[in-house]
């Protein structure tokens, strides 16, 4: 008895150093949401489900390689029903983007100032890009958040999973472990704003895909 109380004071140490634990803040975080927190395996990392709809959405991290570095990302993202196989990427301007500019690379402007000055959006279908960057609670929810990503996609890579012919994805992603619940909810917000918004613009089924991620 006397070691599990010692191990409960070093938890309650390391908690007040560390602050709660990324497992604690999405179970309560996926209660918030009504949906559902899974622990991490070897295979994945934790993760919460929410149903919207006909739609599962779901929160997840993942870490990409660059040269000797690890960098983690935050991302929700949901399969959906496509209808005109309409792609599309949206992020936060930066010095390489402004130098891609110079050299050609595509950049869509939507007749917002302030938003065509912070943000750069590819798309293969201006038209559709601009009527789902019409929305201007898309466009401010997008502005308050910081070195967040944007996009529909018709597969995850080439070492994730591929989708159904007739299934893409919509990713919102964001650098770091993100365990601030205020901004996890933002995302959220903004994730399901984005999902709305493509079924209303005519970019994707309002119905169930038969694919599970």
């Amino acid at each position: 008895m006397p070691r599990v109380a010692g191990s409960n004071a070093a938890m309650g140490i390391l908690r007040n150093w560390f602050g709660p634990s990324r497992a604690e803040i999405w179970s309560k975080l996926s209660a918030q949401l009504g949906g559902s927190y899974t622990k991490a395996t070897w295979r994945r990392s934790d993760r919460i489900t929410v149903d919207h709809g006909h739609w599962t959405i779901t929160l997840d991290t993942f870490t990409v390689h660059a040269n000797n570095a690890q960098i983690p990302f935050t991302r929700f993202r949901a399969p959906f029903l496509n209808t005109g196989r309409f792609r599309c990427k949206v992020y936060r301007s930066n010095l390489l983007a402004t130098i891609g500019k110079w050299f050609g690379m595509q950049d869509v402007t939507i007749g917002d100032a302030a938003f065509d000055r912070d943000f750069v959006v590819k798309t293969n279908d201006e038209a559709k890009v601009r009527a789902f960057l019409a929305s201007a609670d898309l466009r401010t929810r997008l502005a308050r958040l910081k070195h967040t990503t944007l996009d529909v996609v018709d597969h995850e890579g080439w070492f994730g999973r591929k989708f159904p012919a007739d299934t893409d994805e919509l990713r919102v992603q964001i650098a770091g472990h993100v365990k601030d619940t205020e901004k996890l909810r933002e995302l959220y917000a903004l994730f399901v704003v984005a999902l709305d918004q493509l079924c209303l613009v005519g970019a994707a089924y309002a119905d169930k895909p038969d694919f599970t991620l």
